[in-house]
């Protein structure tokens, strides 16, 4: 049984099993959770031996089946792990197993003892906002995605610019001639919109980041809009016109003149779980090497 104080009783195991390094992790979780009395689910296609009894699930069942979502790697992972929990209000808990790790805040040497803080209760929720991106062709369904970093249109299988039009609440903003558009959330801001040359974005502003992809006009610039806004893509008539749409780095199909790419606010948000200490200017800091000089004021910073 759970012990005393413990809120999550189920937790579920998500990670790249072909990672050994993400391998590694999942069996020291599974071990570590199954001493202090928790149920580990973990996804049925998993190839991982755990050494300790995990209950195999399908994969997309996980999150209607447990208290709590441990996603083991990169960003990519938690993105992953986001889009399956976010419809159950199930939280999710990151361990960095990645390169950057902006999302999947606790490394893998102070694992145990933060696991053991967070499951008894010593933790702080993040709620995170989500996009809903919907594709609409004549003549075919929608085609619709949730997304918690970025919605992006980009060119696809050619070298020749796109040429699209933006809108923002029904209101005509701008011709554009470029790669292609990033909608970002707050969350978002530090993936592809900042090397677009996007802001950063505090997690809890409201608000969105649209970053043009190469625009071919300089004066094109990045834009920040309310969280609440509807924003509409129209791609035009160019010769070779090829595009994608991806949510979270997701491919969700092509778009072509005459379709529109329609992206709002999702009507679900995600949890995320941080240690009691957690400081997202020290994040900044260390992905970012931010104070890395000799005029460094932080002079008490451990990092």
């Amino acid at each position: 049984m759970p012990s005393a104080g413990q809120q999550f009783g189920r937790i579920a195991l998500i990670g790249n099993d072909r990672d050994p390094r993400v391998g590694e992790s999942v069996r020291i979780l599974a071990a570590h959770l199954k001493s202090r009395g928790c149920l580990v689910l973990v996804d049925e296609a998993s190839s991982l031996e755990f050494g300790v009894e995990a209950q195999r699930v399908p994969e997309a069942s996980l999150p209607s089946q447990v208290d709590m979502i441990v996603a083991v790697g990169g960003d990519g992972t938690m993105l992953h792990a986001a889009r399956l929990a976010s419809p159950h209000g199930v939280p999710v808990l990151g361990v960095n197993r990645g390169r950057l790790g902006f999302l999947a805040d606790i490394g893998p040497t102070e694992l145990p003892q933060r696991l053991d803080e967070i499951l008894e209760g010593h933790y702080v929720r993040d709620h995170r906002a989500m996009l809903q991106a919907k594709v609409t062709s004549p003549g075919h369904p929608d085609r619709t995605c949730h997304a918690l970093n970025d919605v992006v249109l980009l060119k696809w299988r050619t070298g020749r610019m796109l040429d699209f039009e933006t809108w923002i609440d029904g209101r005509y903003v701008n011709t554009h001639g470029g790669d292609g558009l990033v909608v970002a959330t707050a969350t978002g801001s530090t993936a592809y919109a900042l090397s677009c040359g996007g802001p950063i974005l505090y997690p809890e502003l409201d608000a969105l980041v649209l970053a043009p992809i190469c625009p071919h006009t300089l004066s094109d610039r990045p834009i920040v809009v309310r969280s609440t806004s509807t924003i509409e893509i129209r791609l035009l008539e160019r010769p070779d016109t090829q595009a994608q749409v991806t949510c979270d780095g997701v491919t969700i199909g092509d778009l072509a003149p005459g379709d529109k790419l329609i992206v709002m606010p999702a009507d679900t948000h995600v949890t995320l779980l941080h240690p009691r200490d957690h400081d997202y200017y020290r994040i900044l800091r260390s992905k970012l090497r931010w104070g890395r000089g000799d005029r460094v004021m932080g002079t008490q910073s451990t990092e």
